[in-house]
């Protein structure tokens, strides 16, 4: 298994990857307008996505995007996405996925990662803190354009 940085070339994988993990989080799959957004990151390239491979499919990626801390006056980025296909799930690709995000905080001078996940996430909170990330006791509140 390797893990790589997607091109254009990866983006019908990438959609199915993406459109399951919006399932997951309880959306409606839409493979159009996930083609439609991935299609822009990767064109735009306003986000960096990494994705596991393993004999020439792809089974998981992370999508990362900028963000600024003024507090700490660096760059930061935010972990928004990590999937793992179910069948490929508990073979290292989160962790091998999270690595190379860390490699892309260090090699761009980042302050550090974020990332949120929902309380009810079994895996995701027994792995972020194995992977040395600490839960922060903020406050997080969202406004929601409804427009």
């Amino acid at each position: 298994m390797i893990i790589r940085q997607a091109t254009e070339a990866d983006l019908e994988q990438v959609v199915v990857l993406f459109d399951a993990y919006r399932v997951w989080y309880r959306k409606e799959s839409n493979k159009v307008q996930a083609e439609a957004f991935i299609k822009s990151r990767l064109a735009i390239k306003d986000s960096v996505i990494y994705v596991a491979e393993s004999e020439g499919r792809l089974t998981g990626f992370t999508q990362l995007y900028p963000l600024f801390s003024s507090v700490r006056m660096k760059k930061m980025w935010l972990l928004n996405d990590l999937y793992v296909m179910k069948t490929h799930r508990g073979k290292g690709h989160s962790r091998m996925l999270i690595a190379e995000a860390k490699k892309l905080c260090v090699n761009t001078d980042a302050c550090g990662i974020l990332l949120e996940t929902e309380t009810s996430n079994d895996i995701g909170n027994r792995l972020y803190p194995s992977e040395d990330f600490h839960l922060e006791e903020n406050n997080f509140y969202f406004w929601t354009n409804n427009n």
